[in-house]
């Protein structure tokens, strides 16, 4: 029985394994080789690694846990998590089953885009959802924000002091995206045009792995994993970290990459002060 499964290999995921790792506590992290960040190039905001290639992170962080012994690092995919005494069992695809003391989850979400011809196809480069991660490639140009109204406003004013000129649309207004050598052009509505170098729209998110709800993990008002402390959730043993998850101390669900590996590292801290505590109290005994 490992002392914790990490299901999920983002950096939320990889943190919490290299923290792990580093008071040889033992681990198994189950990679699905599904990001939420696969369709960028590059990730910015992470110091020391402003614009790196999402996917060099990734292998970066899986070259330095082959340094430690107690984790393991798969690339089978996840059917299914049950408690099992006073454990948990997770199955895989190939039907093997294993035991861990602790679940951490770090499956991330998928986004959706409004189903808008042209969008999704400039989705992670022209077309992006977060100021801090993308606003600087646009700096001294216009941009426009799709949104609902109140999302909207928060990001244009996020944007005002970079770009030249925001353009805040309606719902409804844009009914297609059109690439060109200096950017986009929307076609609106009405019929006009919009040039721009960059437009900012929110997804729909959901969870991207079915086992919160398999779990009946309590849920933010947002649709993510309700957490407290640090990473727990609704369920004794299971911790959620990253994108899928939201702090009670949050307003709102935050993310980055920063954000994510903090709280996968916040999530293994708590379960070897568990362990050592739950040890200590046996040996006690």
């Amino acid at each position: 029985m490992y002392d914790t499964v990490i299901i999920g290999g983002g950096p939320a995921g990889l943190q919490a394994a290299l923290t792990l790792g580093r008071v040889h506590r033992t681990a198994v992290l189950f990679d699905s080789g599904e990001y939420r960040n696969d369709a960028t190039a590059y990730a910015h905001n992470v110091l020391t690694l402003d614009g790196v290639a999402p996917g060099e992170l990734r292998r970066r962080g899986r070259e330095e846990l082959a340094a430690y012994d107690s984790i393991e690092v798969r690339g089978d995919a996840v059917t299914s998590v049950r408690r099992e005494g006073d454990g948990f069992a997770v199955t895989l695809a190939s039907g093997s089953t294993v035991t861990a003391r602790t679940v951490i989850l770090a499956t991330g979400l998928a986004d959706t885009l409004p189903d808008i011809p042209g969008l999704a196809a400039q989705w992670g480069d022209r077309v992006a959802h977060c100021a801090f991660c993308h606003g600087h490639e646009f700096a001294g140009r216009p941009v426009a924000v799709m949104d609902a109204p109140s999302p909207a406003t928060m990001t244009a004013a996020k944007l005002r002091p970079i770009a030249s000129e925001v353009r805040i649309l309606a719902p409804g207004e844009l009914a297609r995206v059109e690439e060109t050598p200096d950017g986009l052009r929307l076609h609106l509505a009405d019929g006009t045009d919009l040039e721009v170098a960059g437009l900012f729209a929110a997804p729909r998110t959901a969870q991207r792995a079915p086992f919160a709800a398999e779990l009946g993990l309590a849920l933010s008002e947002f649709g993510v994993v309700a957490t407290e402390g640090l990473g727990r959730t609704s369920m004794d043993g299971v911790w959620a970290v990253g994108d899928m998850a939201q702090s009670s101390a949050w307003p709102a669900p935050l993310t980055s990459i920063v954000l994510s590996m903090s709280t996968g590292q916040l999530a293994a801290f708590d379960i070897v002060q568990g362990l050592a505590v739950a040890e200590l109290s046996r040996d006690a005994g």
